[in-house]
């Protein structure tokens, strides 16, 4: 699986892992390896994974009084008062029913906090004799488990505390988990107690069953195509613009500032090279993508120069408050109920399968900024005409 523009490999297959393919090789210099072992590469497909993400989640949803998302691929389940429950066989079942029913092959780690969750997990997904699931759930079970986990690869461990560990002699989970609460604290303040703690089979890690609100939202993009014009620079922060908005009202969310940035592609030495960017407060706090993506144009004028070959462009939106806590301004000539009605009705029709049915003309519909995808999967859960047909 190939990265935004097809540029480098962030996927892959077991089979593709066996054959020496790296993890972020540049997609050209594996085009021999490609052609010589008949390699299937494909193009990122977000609508594809964000449903088919969402068909996993339901149905492991379906299995236990609670679930928290963690991300696109990983979820942590809870089974409080499912105490009577098999786990190994209910876990089984669980991993069982995902592939079934989506075809997509899933492991589940089992045990008390989950931090040891998720060293489970490694081993359920390493090694087929545990047929995709591990479960921690005596002293026995988690001291070997933690000898068998490198520092570096337990969860809440960053880079920089891992070079510390070793640098203290601490190279396995089970080192850290023996080193004093005291000694943990001193050295990696409260964060690291807990993943010491969690480690110990003390749960302290808090679940976020609601996602919390985003306190920045970003959209940015490299061009398929370098741009050198002004317009389809403003169609592509338009379209950027118009994203933030969205995400904006899902939240019940209104920004107070927006950020818009415009960079050449600093890898062209060749190129003349040129960035800025330009931090535009806006009146009245909004979530209006009319009035967001004016504010972003004006800003975008306030930054381009032209004789570049630009790469990539993005909007930030920053100071993001709650849509009940607005301050207004006397001098406001916007009609924002009005705004909110159109508002309402386009993420109406845009929801669902029908993406993009409503938009603003600036963002245009030619998009010959848009990412290259020359490798692009049918969309096979979302489109009408790529349903696969049975014969």
């Amino acid at each position: 699986m190939l990265s935004n523009n097809d540029g480098c490999v962030i996927a892959r297959s077991n089979e593709a892992k066996a054959l020496g393919i790296k993890m972020g090789v540049p997609a050209y210099q594996i085009e021999e390896q490609v052609r010589k072992h008949d390699i299937a590469v494909f193009s990122s497909n977000y609508t594809l994974y964000g449903d088919m993400s969402g068909r996993v989640m339901h149905i492991l949803q379906s299995f236990v009084p609670e679930m928290e998302i963690y991300s696109i691929d990983e979820a942590f389940l809870h089974f409080s008062g499912m105490d009577l429950f098999d786990l190994k066989s209910y876990a089984a079942k669980i991993t069982h029913t995902v592939c079934r029913s989506t075809g997509i092959p899933v492991s589940m780690g089992v045990a008390s906090t989950k931090t040891l969750a998720k060293i489970a997990n490694k081993f359920a997904k390493k090694y087929k004799a545990y047929q995709s699931v591990c479960i921690i759930d005596d002293e026995d079970k988690r001291r070997k488990a933690l000898k068998l986990t490198e520092i570096g690869d337990v969860w809440g461990i960053g880079r920089q505390h891992s070079k510390m560990l070793k640098y203290n002699g601490i190279e396995t989970a089970y080192d850290f988990a023996c080193k004093s609460r005291a000694w943990v604290r001193k050295k990696m303040t409260v964060t690291g107690e807990r993943t010491w703690l969690e480690l110990n089979g003390e749960p302290c890690v808090e679940s976020e069953l609601i996602p919390p609100k985003k306190k920045q939202i970003c959209t940015s993009r490299s061009f398929g195509i370098p741009q050198t014009d002004l317009e389809g620079l403003k169609e592509a922060v338009a379209a950027y613009a118009s994203i933030c908005a969205e995400k904006l009202r899902a939240q019940q969310s209104c920004a107070t500032s927006l950020l818009v940035f415009i960079h050449t592609n600093s890898f062209r030495e060749d190129l003349p090279q040129y960035f800025s960017n330009s931090l535009i407060r806006l009146p009245v706090p909004t979530n209006s993508t009319m009035e967001i993506v004016h504010y972003a144009l004006k800003a975008l004028h306030n930054i381009f120069k032209k004789g570049y070959r630009y790469k990539k462009a993005g909007v930030i939106i920053t100071e993001i408050v709650p849509d009940t806590a607005i301050q207004t301004n006397l001098f406001d000539k916007v009609d924002r109920k009005k705004h909110a009605r159109i508002m309402k009705v386009v993420d109406e029709l845009n929801s669902g399968f029908t993406r993009n049915m409503l938009s603003l003309a600036v963002q245009g519909t030619d998009k010959q900024w848009k990412l290259k995808r020359e490798k692009l999967s049918p969309c096979y859960t979302t489109k009408l005409s790529d349903i696969i047909i049975i014969k």
